[in-house]
């Protein structure tokens, strides 16, 4: 059985593994996928190795999931557990705020260039998390940022792979990086944290947004009015696990197997049954990452 490779920490350093994980919520009938999680990082008071993490999604009709790398360490691991197991496909990339760290050792280059070997593989169906983040990232270190990002953009691009775009503090700098450079044929915006002006942008260019657990918070009117407009065939489904549980159980730790609380908030805010939403979620991530 394989481990996490990381313990996820709080702010301070420290190891968080004082919380209990959710119970598992009612089945979905129609089964869909998470299409951005991190089974290698470890969380609350017993943490899931990934094949538990991965039994309970099936056993809650969560089929499989897209288990994204952050660095080329994550993403060797990531793109491995992938060739083991059916229920995973693969992201690879480096985060944005890894970026500076890389250039100021002066390997970014190296670095981008092992992310660009490991695309290459058959279960590494994206190029992701990469992006812009402004708000862990101060001006001298955006440059780096920008570099990686216009990078990944290109490995996505001559694999003929989705890109998944982690985005913080910087709606204006993706989307005119995207214009610029010429986003992929399937680009997502991963943990959509824009308004209704980014999901109409997004509309326009047939760009994908991937709604997390954040959709439920009760200060994300924003996200749910993007939600509200964004077109159905562009709307996918995520956990960003062990992150960004939804409610009822915001701080504890979160995993895969809790997709359906999702799903079932954004069907009610839509109007929609579970099922049909779900339905067109699944098709949704097949179009971008292929079968499982």
């Amino acid at each position: 059985m394989s481990e996490p490779l990381r313990a996820r920490k709080d702010t301070n350093g420290e190891v968080k593994r004082d919380l209990e994980f959710p119970p598992l919520p009612e089945p979905l009938t129609v089964p869909v996928y998470d299409n951005h999680t991190h089974l290698e990082i470890a969380d609350g008071e017993n943490p899931l190795p990934p094949e538990e993490n991965l039994r309970r999604a099936v056993a809650v009709g969560v089929a499989g999931v897209v288990q994204v790398g952050t660095d080329l360490e994550t993403s060797r691991w990531g793109a491995d557990l992938a060739d083991r197991d059916p229920r995973v496909v693969a992201a690879v990339a480096i985060h944005p705020n890894e970026a500076p760290r890389l250039a100021e050792r002066g390997v970014l280059d190296e670095h981008i260039a092992g992310i660009a070997e490991l695309a290459s593989r058959d279960r590494v169906r994206a190029v992701g998390e990469t992006g812009l983040d402004f708000f862990r990232t101060d001006e001298p270190g955006r440059a780096p940022q920008l570099q990686s990002f216009e990078a990944h953009i290109d490995i996505a691009k001559a694999n003929g792979l989705a890109l998944q775009i982690h985005d913080r503090d910087a709606h204006g700098a993706v989307v005119e990086t995207l214009l610029r450079v010429g986003a992929p044929e399937k680009t997502v915006f991963h943990c959509f944290s824009g308004d209704e002006e980014l999901a109409r942008i997004c509309a326009d260019n047939g760009w994908y947004m991937s709604f997390a657990g954040t959709v439920t918070f009760g200060n994300a009117k924003g996200i749910r009015a993007a939600l509200s407009v964004a077109p159905r065939e562009l709307v996918l489904v995520e956990t960003d696990a062990p992150f960004l549980t939804p409610t009822p159980f915001r701080g504890r730790p979160n995993g895969p197997y809790l997709i359906p609380l999702t799903l079932r908030f954004m069907a009610e805010h839509l109007g929609v049954s579970v099922d049909e939403l779900g339905a067109d979620v699944a098709r949704n991530t097949e179009t971008v990452y292929g079968t499982w």
